[in-house]
């Protein structure tokens, strides 16, 4: 008998929380369910008293589903990329393929191929106080997992951490985002494809079913989004004391450093920068270069650019923004600079003029931006990228850690020493 093929998960209708649980050969059936609150404490208590049941799943077992998972979104890798694309108004194909379908596939098979290391024990040296004790780590499903996933790479920073709970023997709760409302559609469908009710089941909904899924009393919370939603889910888990793990963005520099090639720099940086627009946690948000040469590094980054993307509007290469109120923002961001002092550099290779008919924008640089304007403040999330000129290696570090400490740091330089120095001197990191 081969494995049953079925999940539950949750849409909204109103102000209600409807949870369909899909068979494997059934056709879908969906049940209305009054009060979400109280339909994702049933279910979390449901899952809670399956696992307090029954054993920790096996090895084998957890190998079934993840290759049952596997298979289900190989199968549907350009059903995936269709939805994306339509949730974003146009989404570089490629790159959907790349950071969405393939990552998560190869982060499934990374998965399995380690399992049985990850879950073999591990023995630990015992203090002679304690002995003739002996010690070791166990490693153990956690119980119930809840995780809440961001728009801006939908499916695999959704299915990746998903994947992850459930190599590691959990039930889990997933709350894709709203703001891709046919992406969480689809992962509702692989995920009911793909594995049982009671070992998984995703919710959908705004932002008050996150909330609602973080007050819930979870074995664990994993969060990925902005340090403001973060702290909001911070302070809903505490309640509960439920642990929560944090994968927050950030402005994360770019540091030219004093005689590295302006073109290299230039090429890497505007292809990371415009990579999704720039919706990437991860993506350069600002850059730190030498005063010198900051105008020689305007001029190299905009021919970059414009060899990335000869054109902008029907150029299905560049990626829109994902709605209008996040447009709105990065407007608000270049009229707040350019009132501050800013110099603002549009960069449109074919002269195509405004683009808010295809909810795209133009890639900026930002020269001058004082500390005090918004795109100085916060996370960017968009193809808007200041410059900051600074003298000498100390300023430059110091500008980084007069700052909350990045998601990332990218440091441009061939002198290996002096880039052990600023590593050594700065912070980065979730």
């Amino acid at each position: 008998m081969g494995p049953v093929r079925a999940s539950g998960f949750a849409r909204r209708h109103g102000g209600d929380l409807a949870v369909e649980q899909n068979g494997g050969c059934a056709q879908p059936r969906c049940e209305e369910v009054g009060g979400d609150v109280a339909e994702l404490q049933a279910l979390c208590a449901r899952m809670r008293a399956a696992s307090l049941r029954e054993p920790p799943p096996p090895l084998r077992e957890r190998r079934v589903r993840l290759d049952a998972l596997r298979g289900a979104i190989a199968a549907r890798r350009e059903e995936i990329a269709d939805k994306i694309d339509a949730d974003f108004g146009g989404r570089s194909r490629h790159e959907t393929l790349l950071a969405e379908v393939w990552l998560t596939l190869s982060s499934i098979a990374h998965a399995r191929s380690h399992l049985r290391a990850w879950m073999r024990p591990e023995r630990r040296p015992v203090n002679w106080p304690f002995r003739p004790a002996r010690a070791r780590v166990i490693p153990g499903p956690k119980g119930v997992v809840g995780i809440i996933a961001p728009w801006n790479y939908p499916f695999s920073l959704a299915m990746i951490p998903f994947a992850s709970a459930i190599a590691a023997g959990n039930r889990v709760i997933l709350k894709p985002s709203e703001f891709a409302p046919r992406t969480a559609a689809l992962i509702a469908r692989i995920v009911g494809e793909a594995l049982p009710p009671e070992c998984a089941a995703v919710v959908t909904g705004g932002a008050d079913v996150g909330a609602a899924l973080s007050r819930l009393p979870l074995d664990h919370l994993f969060f990925t989004g902005s340090a403001r939603v973060g702290a909001e889910i911070l302070r809903e888990a505490s309640a509960n004391l439920t642990p929560v793990t944090l994968e927050l963005g950030g402005k994360s520099p770019a540091i030219l450093a004093e005689g590295f090639p302006l073109d290299v720099f230039a090429r890497r940086v505007a292809a990371g920068k415009l990579f999704n627009a720039g919706q990437t946690c991860v993506a350069p948000d600002y850059v730190l270069a030498p005063e010198d040469a900051v105008a020689p590094l305007v001029a190299a980054l905009r021919a970059s650019i414009a060899r990335l993307y000869p054109s902008l509007r029907r150029n299905p290469d560049y990626t829109a923004i994902i709605n209008d109120a996040h447009i709105a923002r990065l407007k608000a961001y270049l009229a707040d600079a350019r009132e501050r002092g800013a110099e603002v550099i549009i960069i449109d290779p074919a002269g195509e003029g405004p683009l808010d008919d295809v909810r795209k924008l133009a890639p900026a640089l930002l020269c001058n931006a004082p500390p005090e304007a918004r795109v100085m403040q916060e996370e960017i999330f968009g193809p808007l990228l200041p410059i900051v000129g600074y003298r000498g290696l100390d300023a430059a570090i110091a500008y980084v850690n007069a700052r909350p400490a990045p998601l990332a740091l990218y440091c441009f330089d061939r002198d290996a020493r002096r880039v052990e120095d600023i590593l050594a001197r700065t912070r980065s990191g979730t």
